[in-house]
């Protein structure tokens, strides 16, 4: 089986690459940067490397010719970003999505895997939904908005005939994330992280790294065209969550929970200043958003 493969250099793409490979599939992937660290361990994988950009779709139509599946994993996720970073997650989620996906819809591919995410189906309230779900509330997020509309795309080329199966994960939990809970947790180990905490309800059922990857790639080996599924995992509150963290060594064992206008405004008095250390924002009103959306 020949795949052609999106945004496998990152958080979830090197073990996609992995499980994909594991198949004894042939994987090409595509990367910007073809010398780059991240790169070069999906070459010593064994995935063979074509240099492109989402952003650009005749960089991918040589390689992702001849392809018996496409997956399309590549996406920006960051919370608190400025107006370029905005605009960067604009090309890269939606007008990426778009070059994706009518470059596999014109190339007649037989089988494609769109990785988009719950939240372009929005808060679900304090009640388990499935895939049926529709969106009851507006975007809170760029992320969350471009998601949606990428989906949205994905959607219409289904529509239009593209043998498309979508799968959508939650939140996702794994070593290196970039996500911003992933910089708290890196707060929280090596015990600086301020005894604070908001969204003491909120609800996510968030999913494990290496599950996520075998749920994408059964997909892409079993899954029905014109099905989304939802991989997550068990739906814990917030403070649930955090409970795990107070059972090993960290920043604190306790923590006063704010209300989320209060953890709003503070946070948005640090944007400026992680952004001036060269951080990213993971500090900010997006975060405050992000994480209170169920």
């Amino acid at each position: 089986m020949k795949v052609f493969l999106t945004g496998g250099t990152g958080f979830i793409g090197q073990p996609l690459t992995k499980s994909l490979l594991g198949q004894g599939w042939t994987v090409t992937a595509l990367v910007r940067k073809i010398d780059s660290p991240q790169a070069q361990a999906l070459r010593q994988m064994g995935a063979q490397l074509a240099t492109g950009d989402v952003t650009e779709r005749e960089s991918m139509r040589v390689p992702m010719g001849g392809a018996e599946i496409v997956v399309h994993n590549a996406g920006h996720y960051e919370v608190g970003m400025d107006r370029a970073g905005q605009q960067r997650m604009q090309r890269v989620n939606v007008e990426g999505t778009e070059n994706v996906l009518g470059l596999a819809y014109e190339l007649g591919i037989p089988r494609t895997v769109y990785v988009s995410t719950v939240q372009a189906f929005g808060d679900s309230g304090h009640r388990l939904c499935d895939e049926t779900y529709i969106r009851q509330f507006p975007c809170r997020t760029t992320y969350e908005r471009t998601k949606t509309d990428a989906h949205t795309i994905a959607s219409q080329y289904l529509q239009q005939g593209l043998p498309l199966i979508i799968v959508c994960p939650n939140g996702v939990v794994g070593a290196n994330h970039h996500s911003f809970i992933g910089y708290f947790l890196r707060l929280y180990v090596n015990h600086v992280m301020p005894p604070m905490r908001w969204s003491r309800n909120k609800e996510n059922s968030l999913v494990d790294l290496n599950d996520l990857v075998e749920g994408i790639t059964l997909a892409a080996e079993k899954g029905r065209i014109g099905e989304t599924y939802f991989l997550c995992g068990e739906p814990k509150s917030m403070h649930e969550h955090l409970e795990y963290w107070t059972k090993k060594p960290g920043g604190f064992t306790w923590g006063v929970w704010l209300p989320n206008w209060l953890a709003a405004a503070i946070n948005a008095l640090m944007e400026p200043l992680e952004r001036k250390l060269g951080l990213p924002a993971f500090l900010s009103r997006e975060a405050v958003l992000t994480s209170s959306t169920n």
